[in-house]
């Protein structure tokens, strides 16, 4: 198959120098933000126009940073513009980081997923312009899983967090900036938003179906596989078995010491998911859960990662994963007294946690939620 021939926002941004020139710039980027040569959307900027800061989300501008980290105020060495943290304590800009730009440019690879936290740092700085008068902008990068596709069940906000903050569904079908009208009209954020749009992409294209080179959006999300799957086995975050950190193959890679290999690969591969078959595998991972210790678990390998139902594959993998040994499995605690466990937050409910249904129930029932979405996000389609 050709592939498309696809330019990113900041590739066509001469089209759009009527919303930068004559302006302070401020700069929301990460090492997603290049443009097809490769070349920092931080230099482009800078040497275009008046870039006069940056804001770190999650991993650093520079991507030098695992997930979790905090983020510290500094100065960009390659610039000499101060870097302001977007991930830690202060994840809102405050009036106070905004004082000198007039707009704020955001670019950053997103991977189709609720759970990724540059949604809600892209939330919080919309939210943060409308009230302190600031423009708005996005440069506009494909969905990397495609923008037909909708999967999940819609979030209940009494379990709102930074891993999930608005009702949408897991797997949401729309571009960055796609979700940034959504988001601006749907939850009333009303910010003075602009999208540099992308050209040559269409919905059914998945990031490698596109002449775009990959750069890793974070550090655990290495190909489009990796993001494929990411939506479903996301969910082992929140329990004391290894999602693949500290592997090559993190949310492909799915195991813990005492699980049984070959049993849990044959029990996954009995059930016919479409799009992906399961393999014994043996890690050690290198950091994170069980670091140095041998697991036993699955690979998960796509076969046609256009009918791969993610979300399913994952709750049927948890569910059998737990009853191997319930005993040693364990829902990962909260983080703090009388908060919500980790998994609620990113299932969007406490009902996973509580076994509420069997996988095919909770399937049915979140189908039904995703294809409500389905019809509402189509009125904020921009390709």
């Amino acid at each position: 198959m050709e592939k498309l021939i696809v330019k990113n926002g900041i590739d066509v941004i001469e089209k759009y120098s009527h919303l930068f020139k004559g302006k302070r710039l401020g700069l929301v980027s990460c090492p997603t933000g290049v443009n097809k040569s490769l070349r920092s959307t931080i230099d482009i900027l800078n040497e275009n126009f008046n870039l006069t800061a940056l804001y770190s989300p999650e991993h650093g501008i520079r991507g030098n940073l695992q997930a979790g980290a905090s983020v510290d105020t500094y100065i960009d060495e390659a610039t000499g513009i101060t870097v302001f943290s977007l991930y830690g304590k202060n994840k809102k800009p405050s009036p106070e980081i905004l004082k000198d730009i007039d707009v704020l440019v955001l670019d950053l690879q997103d991977v189709g997923s609720r759970y990724y936290t540059f949604l809600y740092t892209m939330a919080y700085c919309m939210e943060s312009c409308a009230e302190n008068h600031k423009s708005f902008v996005v440069l506009d990068r494909p969905n990397v899983i495609g923008g037909k596709c909708v999967e999940g069940n819609i979030l209940d906000v009494e379990f709102k967090s930074f891993v999930g903050m608005y009702p949408i569904p897991s797997r949401y079908g729309l571009t960055i900036g796609e979700l940034a009208i959504f988001m601006n009209k749907e939850f009333n954020i009303n910010c003075d938003l602009e999208v540099v749009k992308l050209e040559g992409w269409n919905r059914e294209a998945y990031y490698d179906d596109t002449d775009l080179l990959w750069v890793n959006p974070s550090p655990n999300i290495p190909t489009v596989n990796t993001a494929v799957l990411y939506n479903g086995t996301c969910l082992f975050e929140g329990t004391n078995i290894s999602e693949g950190r500290g592997t090559t193959r993190p949310f492909e890679t799915i195991g813990a010491p005492w699980l049984d290999a070959y049993k849990l690969s044959d029990i996954m591969n009995s059930k016919g998911l479409e799009g992906v078959l399961f393999r014994p595998m043996y890690f050690e991972p290198t950091f994170s859960k069980h670091k140095g210790e041998l697991c036993r678990g699955v690979q998960i390998h796509i076969t046609d990662k256009k009918k791969v139902k993610a979300i399913e594959v994952g709750i049927h993998l948890l569910y059998e994963v737990v009853d191997m040994d319930r005993e040693k499995f364990q829902w990962l605690p909260p983080f703090k007294e009388g908060s919500h466990h980790f998994i609620d937050f990113l299932s969007g409910s406490d009902e996973v946690r509580n076994r509420k249904y069997e996988a095919e129930g909770f399937i049915e029932k979140w189908r039904k939620e995703s294809e409500e979405f389905k019809k509402l996000k189509e009125n904020y389609h921009i390709y």
